[in-house]
């Protein structure tokens, strides 16, 4: 059983890819395989702890300290990983390096969607005249259009870094129990995703921050939940 799990998924070619290539994998696995999944996670379904009086305590900062910093570990290890493999050979890109780049793309679009959101307003975040305004609190076109491409981007970006993940795995032959570590732990994450969703545990955003009274401009509008559990009151 050890034997068939250490050795490489294809027989007919040798795992053999050197150090710098083998850390390289490393990196860009812990950061696009396990971490980026995880605070993703997070970010869906913990914006309202478990136990918290919701929607009478509200503003609970652990998913958004989480995302953000989970997030910058990511690029630093996306940065470490291309550190070990540059400079590519230009000549003859592969479909693993030319997918790992559009990853790169996706990651400094993501970086600076983050930088230019715009401001969060509200009453923690008064100006101060007392001033509540913010693109956030009152969700401005500029604070709509961020949310729609940091969503989309966001879960776009982390379905081609499973798929680059792959294809690299593919390139090294990697040995069968890197596989299965991988397949499983995707598969665990798929299935919390599932029952967390069930669960009503995606909250808006707005609403998790600033609870669901109609007082407040945002929930005065429509809202783009993405499937996330909204509540009205007047």
């Amino acid at each position: 059983m050890w034997e068939w799990l250490l050795s490489a998924v294809d027989p007919s070619r040798a795992h053999d890819v050197g150090w710098a290539v083998s850390w390289h994998a490393r990196a860009m696995v812990l950061g696009w395989g396990i971490m980026a999944p995880s605070v993703v996670l997070i970010a869906r379904f913990f914006k309202v702890m478990p136990g918290q009086n919701w929607p009478v305590q509200l503003d609970n900062k652990v998913w958004w300290r989480s995302h953000w910093m989970g997030q910058s570990v990511v690029f630093a290890l996306t940065l470490i990983g291309l550190a070990l493999v540059w400079p590519p050979s230009w000549a003859g890109l592969s479909l693993h390096m030319i997918m790992g780049y559009c990853v790169l793309i996706g990651l400094l679009v993501q970086t600076v969607l983050g930088i230019a959101r715009g401001s969060k307003g509200g009453p923690s975040e008064a100006a101060a005249d007392g001033s509540l305004r913010g693109d956030h609190y009152d969700m401005t076109s500029r604070r709509l259009i961020f949310e729609l491409v940091h969503k989309t981007v966001g879960y776009c970006l982390l379905t081609l870094a499973v798929a680059t993940i792959v294809v690299g795995m593919w390139d090294a032959n990697a040995p069968r129990w890197m596989w299965l570590v991988l397949v499983i732990w995707w598969m665990f994450y798929v299935c919390a995703f599932a029952m967390l969703q069930r669960a009503g545990m995606a909250v808006d955003t707005y609403q998790a921050i600033w609870g669901t009274d109609i007082v407040h401009p945002g929930n005065q509008q429509p809202m783009s939940n993405w499937w996330q559990r909204t509540t009205r009151r007047r």
